[in-house]
This record gives C-alpha cells, sequence and structure tokens, in this order.
C-alpha cells in the first residue's frame, strides 16, 4: 500500500513539473486574496509549423464539397469551381483558399527548412501561375462579379499579396508578379467602394468593414500606396471616430468569427496618432485598460456545424487583435494573457479537426501566433 502511494505521488509530482500552458498568481485587492489564472504563449516554432502546414496542404486541391456564392448569369456560368478559379479552387471557398495559400507563403518564408518546402513551393506555383490569374481577373471582371467576395476575400488577397512583397526570395518575386493583375484589381475595388460607404457594417463574419480595411491597410503600407493609405485612414475616421462604449459584453454572437469591437479596435490603432488613439480608447473601450479586466472565450457545442466552428475563429482573431494593442501599447500589456487563453483555448483543436473547421482555421491560427508579441 505504502509502496502505491508513493508512485502515486511520484506521478503527481511528475506532472505537476510539466510545462503547462495554465499557472496561477496571487494578489491583494480591496483587502482579499484573489487567484488569476496565467496563460503562457504559445510558440510557432519549426514542429508547429509542419503541423499546421498540413491544414493548407491537405485542402489547397480538395474541389468539393464547394460552395461557389456565384451569381448565374447563363447556362455557361455552370462550370466547376476549378474550371472558373483555377488559382484558388480548394478548401470549400475561394476565400480560404487565397488564405491557405497564403498560410503557405507565410510558413515557408519563416521556415525555409520546414518538411513540406517543396511540395508548399511546387503547389504555390502550380496555382499562382499568369494563366490561373488571368482567368480569376476574368471572373471578377463577370457581369454579376463586381461585389463578390466583398471586402473579406478582397482583404485576404491583399494580405497574401502584401507577404510576397515583404519576402526576400525569387520564388516570391515570380509569385507577386503572376498575382499582381488580381491584386491590383482588388485594390480597386477598395478605391471605387470605401468612398461609396455611408455606413460600417459592423458584423462579426466576412463583411466586417474594420478587418477588411486593416488587411488593406497593411497591404498599402508594404507596398507604400499613399493614396490607398490615405483613403483607409479617413474612411476609418469617418466610420468610427465618434463611436464610444462599445458593447463587448454581447459578443460573441452565435457564428462570429469576428469581433466587431476588437477589430474596429485593430483598425484605429493603425490609423489613428498615438494621442489621439489613447483618448479615442478611452471612450470606445475603457475597460480594456483595467488589469483584472477578462473576456471569456468562445465555446463551440458542434465542431462538425461550419457555422457554430466560427466561435474557433473568432477566439484566434480576438487574439491577434489583443496581441496588436499590447505590443503597441505597453499600459495595455496585460492583455496578453487574456489573448493567450483564447490561443490555448483553440489551437489544440484545429489540426485532425472535422473539414469544417480544418479548411480555414489553420491560417487564423498563424496569423495569431505571428502576431505574438516577443517582448512586452
Amino acid at each position: 500500500m505504502k509502496k502505491n502511494n508513493l508512485i502515486i505521488l511520484c506521478l503527481f509530482l511528475f506532472f505537476s513539473c510539466q510545462e503547462s500552458p495554465k499557472s496561477t498568481t496571487q494578489k491583494i485587492e480591496n483587502g482579499i486574496l484573489k487567484t488569476i489564472e496565467q496563460y503562457s504563449a504559445p510558440t510557432l516554432n519549426l514542429a508547429e509549423a509542419n503541423r499546421l502546414a498540413q491544414l493548407p496542404l491537405h485542402c489547397a486541391e480538395i474541389e468539393y464539397p464547394n460552395k461557389l456564392s456565384q451569381t448565374i448569369d447563363s447556362q455557361e456560368d455552370l462550370q466547376t469551381p476549378k474550371t472558373l478559379h483555377p488559382a484558388f479552387y480548394g478548401c470549400f471557398d475561394w476565400h480560404s483558399a487565397v488564405h491557405g495559400h497564403w498560410s503557405m507563403v507565410s510558413l515557408l518564408k519563416q521556415f525555409p527548412d520546414i518538411t513540406s518546402a517543396d511540395t508548399l513551393k511546387t503547389l504555390l506555383l502550380k496555382h499562382i501561375s499568369e494563366e490561373n490569374i488571368t482567368k480569376e481577373v476574368a471572373y471578377f471582371n463577370g457581369k454579376h462579379n463586381k461585389s463578390w467576395e466583398r471586402t473579406y476575400g478582397w482583404a485576404w488577397l491583399l494580405k497574401l499579396a502584401e507577404e510576397l512583397h515583404i519576402w526576400d526570395d525569387p520564388l516570391a518575386r515570380k509569385l507577386e508578379n503572376n498575382l499582381q493583375p488580381l491584386t491590383d484589381l482588388i485594390v480597386g475595388r477598395f478605391k471605387e467602394f470605401l468612398p461609396k460607404l455611408h455606413y460600417p457594417i459592423r458584423v462579426g463574419e466576412h463583411s466586417n468593414t474594420a478587418f477588411g480595411m486593416a488587411f488593406a491597410y497593411d497591404y498599402a503600407v508594404a507596398v507604400s500606396d499613399k493614396t490607398f493609405i490615405q483613403l483607409i485612414e479617413k474612411r476609418a475616421r469617418d466610420f468610427y471616430f465618434k463611436d464610444s462604449n462599445c458593447p463587448i459584453t454581447w459578443e460573441p454572437s452565435g457564428f462570429d468569427f469576428l469581433s466587431p469591437c476588437l477589430e474596429e479596435m485593430d483598425i484605429m490603432r493603425r490609423v489613428l496618432p498615438d494621442a489621439a488613439f489613447k483618448t479615442w480608447m478611452h471612450d470606445f473601450l475603457p475597460q480594456l485598460k483595467n488589469p483584472n479586466y477578462d473576456l471569456a472565450v468562445g465555446e463551440i457545442s458542434d465542431r462538425t456545424d461550419g457555422k457554430l466552428v466560427h466561435l474557433e475563429g473568432v477566439n484566434f482573431s480576438r487574439a491577434w487583435c489583443l496581441y496588436g494593442l499590447a505590443n503597441q501599447y505597453p499600459e495595455y500589456k496585460h492583455l496578453k494573457n487574456i489573448a493567450n487563453k483564447h490561443m490555448q483555448h483553440s489551437l489544440p483543436n484545429i489540426v485532425g479537426d472535422s473539414y469544417e473547421g480544418g479548411h480555414w482555421l489553420g491560417s487564423f491560427a498563424i496569423y495569431a501566433l505571428n502576431n505574438i508579441p516577443e517582448k512586452i
């Protein structure tokens, strides 16, 4: 009996000493001892990159099931996904295929020795060819496709273009040049659309205006498109500068994969000078300044339901917004722990998951991991 107890004690001590994503600290507040859970930041290392690379590799050439979301003008429009979109036909829908390719580029750029490097390069060259992009442009120029993929797909296309632009590699130059006609088209669509939009779209799904503008802004800055930068800065101010007391306690809605409040914060921290942003944040989300602020993670009841699993995405997108804020403004560094909590909740779930989540969540995870501050 004593021997068994000793074995149990040894096992307990062994597992207790292993690295855990969560620990606790204690502090006294108003004379009361409180326990605060502390979450470690995950790391995008080579092993994790190899794991996450399997997600875009798995779906990039899976044509079905597929959600085309198209308006049919004639029988000629009834073509297969691969015929209509030879570059971005896999991963269930066009925008997921686009950010799946962004995932490949991001991982290759950061980890040249990734196990699947040759396969990733071959796939990128095969899909993002001059011929394929010419056909993608032709689809966007179709009679009923002026607003197609606005603005979520547009935003991810520009994020892919940005990643290629900032990657110092001969492969990136070839892919960037091949993609350029579609990139130029999307930039033009943004420049045409934003001045006409009277009211921002504040939902937690694809059409969220703040999300689309944030990714577009990053691209504009990367390529030094001053006209585009100025347009986004103006429209962000027009849409959001007078906002206050964002109802973040209403989030998330049932199918959200974006936080309306935090996405708005994410674009405003890009476009406002420091002093103006701090004043704006005091009115917009004053509770985030509180070191004891907390935000519950999004919970999923059925991982095979493609809409319900969106909430895994809200955990990742919240994380990248909070990491960005904490990295830019040290007075918000306590929010890194909330971001870590969201990451630790969702990151273990996405590899080996059902296709409903696996075809897109990897990109969200990678983007969030890319935004973890090295030091705060």
